[in-house]
């Protein structure tokens, strides 16, 4: 896991990567966070977070075309901005969004793996399990498995296999009719606001694309099979999320669906398939979470690992032995226990939403004014994913001030203390190397 050599992912492996990023907390996290925004259209909802996905994935798949780098969105950011507080703060945003993703699915492992239990829906082993299974994870990343990169190839075919077969279960015991499988009723009186607030949540289900773009210099002819293992991830996603939110919609209503939405896929199983069909998705659940954590930890201990190593953001070893990306898994681990500690579900997820819209925002308008030309990309494209993600964020935050306001008093505070941060951070390390300089001189 700690060697990474060129040629090394195949176009197949980088796609088994992407899709089981993202579907290690997607649809089991949120369905049914999006079903309480968007009300009937919730199934729809998936598609258009796809759809915006697509706009979005477009600058990367563009930069890793033309640069492909296991830096990924870091040295990305770097070429728009160079190295300073822009990058840094941005790369801090995108690596925040992906601790609070391994605290989401924590939580997500342990209010799936209670169903198999009567535990009570609030029950404090939400957070128990959750951080156990962090622990676990952290364990096995310091190990240092060299068998994680196959078990995850293994493990996405298991979760999207599951959830096929759920899927197709459900809509044949429904009578496969799609228009029945749309709940008719709308529960919560949801305004055009919350529509699209609620894709704000869908997106999230799709960010795990971008762990392909942080691998590009090792995947097989990088400047075709990147933007090929993307599309096909998203694709595949998409497809998968919609079946499972209609075959989720044709058993369940919205209100049964909004009061299990912890664990929707699970209470949609139930009616259906008995315990079998509890076991079966508990199953399912507990593979994605598991396999989806470790993996997304690795990934964030790399990319700070590699924002040390180019300066941008401090580092303290604390009595610590071994590198620095093993330290890093030590910070990493400690801020997703506290996160699935403290925070419900809504509300990780709602955090992780809102750091990465503003990340991906600061992405596309980079590449827009200063590498457009250079990677030869579309304007028109590029404005258009400014403008779908800007909309839905500030859709987000309009809801989010109505409904759970305490959510914006935690998000906008610590995405205005990471830019201060990090301009103090790298203002102070440009003094420390101007005086360094100075002293050599002097000494010459």
């Amino acid at each position: 896991m700690n060697n990474y050599k060129k040629n090394s992912l195949s176009l197949t492996g980088a796609v088994a990567m992407g899709t089981g990023v993202m579907i290690g907390a997607g649809i089991f996290a949120l369905l049914g966070q999006v079903a309480e925004l968007s009300g009937e259209y919730f199934a729809y909802a998936f598609i258009l977070g796809g759809i915006i996905s697509g706009f979005s994935a477009y600058s990367y798949i563009k930069m890793s075309n033309a640069y492909p780098s296991a830096g990924g969105i870091a040295m990305y950011l770097q070429k728009a901005y160079g190295k300073g507080t822009i990058t840094a703060a941005a790369s801090l945003l995108m690596a925040f969004s992906m601790v609070i993703n391994e605290s989401l699915v924590a939580r997500t492992f342990g209010s799936y793996t209670l169903q198999l239990f009567d535990a009570g829906e609030n029950s404090f082993w939400v957070p128990v399990l959750g951080v156990a299974l962090l622990l676990c994870a952290f364990i096995v990343n310091i190990l240092g498995n060299k068998a994680i990169g196959k078990i995850s190839l293994y493990m996405a075919a298991l979760k999207i296999g599951g959830l096929i077969i759920f899927a197709a279960g459900a809509l044949w015991a429904s009578g496969v009719d799609l228009g029945a499988a749309v709940p008719s009723e709308d529960a919560g009186g949801n305004q055009l606001v919350d529509y699209i607030a609620a894709l704000a949540l869908s997106i999230l289900a799709y960010k795990g694309f971008t762990t392909i773009t942080n691998s590009g210099s090792e995947i097989e002819k990088p400047h075709k099979n990147v933007s090929r293992a993307i599309v096909i991830s998203l694709a595949i996603c998409v497809v998968i999320y919609f079946l499972v939110a209609l075959a989720v919609g044709s058993n369940l209503s919205i209100p049964q669906i909004i009061e299990a939405k912890d664990y929707s896929l699970a209470e949609a199983a139930r009616p259906l398939f008995g315990d079998f069909g509890l076991w079966f998705t508990v199953g399912i659940a507990v593979v994605a979470t598991i396999s989806g954590v470790i993996a997304s930890i690795f990934a964030v201990s790399r990319m700070t690992g590699m924002l040390t190593d180019m300066h941008l953001i401090p580092h303290s070893h604390l009595g610590m032995s071994g590198t620095i990306q093993r330290h890093m898994l030590v910070y990493i681990v400690v801020i997703a226990i506290i996160l699935t500690i403290f925070f419900d579900l809504s509300r990780i997820a709602s955090l992780g939403a809102i750091f990465y819209l503003v990340m991906d925002i600061i992405v596309h308008v980079g590449v827009f004014r200063y590498l457009r030309k250079e990677i030869d990309a579309k304007p028109s494209i590029l404005v258009t994913a400014i403008i779908l993600d800007a909309v839905v964020l500030a859709a987000f935050l309009i809801v989010k001030a109505r409904t759970d306001v305490f959510i914006i008093y935690i998000a906008v505070p610590a995405i205005i203390l990471i830019f201060i941060a990090e301009f103090f951070f790298l203002k102070k390390r440009l003094n420390d190397e101007d005086s360094v300089d100075h002293s050599h001189n002097d000494n010459t």
